[in-house]
């Protein structure tokens, strides 16, 4: 089985500890999201596990080994970390070369990632005349050159078009069911809850959870029902409530927030009223509301804008 396993890592810049003691693994067959705030420790914990940064302390292993003594690394590990790395005055076709070639492989599997990440129409450009979106492309067309067991990505759905990213989005679920370890950072909150299936969550370089997507969200979330009835029967609605000890507050056009309570909870109170529901759901607290209100004192910039937003991220509803 081949897993990143991080125990004890720290990495200090001078006085700066830009990652604390962390201890994690990221295990195959799921897409495990990454994420933190700006300066969190997310880049730098991705170059410690892949040999780029020398750690203060602890280790960094990739199926038991450190990077630095894996046979064959590209057919192990494929990464991208930087869009912008590859020489511009190369086109995409000889930059793939050059690291198949370095890497005991021909020009066929150059020709089968272009084609994969849709650049096999422009592979004789030069990289220079590239658009972001097309320099992410070439990036994981590299990372996916080996056909590696384990395959990091820092933040690729970046410059990508909406048809760019749902691409990304199923590669990324595809190459987890074929049982790689798949290690996603990203900023985008909505697009990382389409494709995770576990997060890893840090602050200001120590670990604040680790676990499976749906209980992270749990973990965060408030029991809250939505209810909208006619305008004409807000009253009773009101009363028998209020009888039965819901806190309930009154929004627009008969709508009704109800803390505390369950969807069939209120659909069977509005039933023994006679009472037509119009609408009735769960409330489901989102990646984005859950991720701000963990990491609401985490974050190395932060302003009066971002406060208020985590402070009412509650107030943001998502339909089940």
């Amino acid at each position: 089985m081949t897993s990143i396993d991080v125990n004890e890592l720290t990495k200090d810049h001078g006085a700066t500890r830009a990652v604390d003691r962390l201890t994690f693994s990221v295990r195959p067959g799921r897409v495990t999201g990454f994420l933190g705030p700006n300066g969190a420790g997310k880049s730098t914990t991705m170059r410690l596990v892949l040999g780029l940064d020398r750690p203060t302390g602890g280790t960094a292993t990739i199926g038991g080994q450190a990077y630095a003594a894996l046979d064959d690394p590209l057919h192990r590990v494929g990464a991208l970390l930087d869009a912008q790395a590859a020489h511009g005055s190369r086109t995409a076709r000889h930059h793939l070369l050059a690291l198949a070639v370095s890497n005991g492989m021909g020009g066929t599997r150059v020709e089968q990632v272009l084609e994969e990440t849709g650049l096999g129409h422009v592979g004789g450009r030069r990289i220079k005349t590239f658009s972001l979106g097309m320099r992410q492309r070439l990036g994981i067309a590299a990372a996916l050159l080996g056909d590696p067991d384990v395959v990091m990505l820092d933040e690729p759905s970046n410059g990508l078009d909406p048809e760019g990213i749902i691409w990304i989005r199923e590669l990324m679920k595809r190459l987890a069911r074929e049982g790689r370890t798949v290690l996603v950072s990203s900023h985008l909150m909505n697009e990382t809850s389409s494709f995770a299936d576990h997060l890893i969550v840090l602050g200001r370089g120590r670990l604040l959870a680790d676990l499976p997507m749906r209980e992270f969200l749990d973990s965060r979330s408030r029991s809250r029902v939505l209810v909208r009835v006619c305008m004409s029967d807000t009253a009773r609605l009101e009363a028998a409530l209020t009888r039965s000890g819901y806190r309930a507050e009154q929004g627009e056009g008969g709508r009704w927030t109800v803390e505390g309570a369950r969807a069939h909870e209120i659909g069977a109170l509005a039933a023994t009223l006679g009472l037509p529901v119009l609408q009735l759901m769960d409330e489901q607290t989102t990646l984005e509301q859950a991720y701000l209100d963990l990491t609401a004192g985490a974050a190395e910039f932060g302003t009066a804008a971002s406060a208020s937003a985590s402070a009412s991220a509650s107030a943001i509803r998502q339909e089940a």
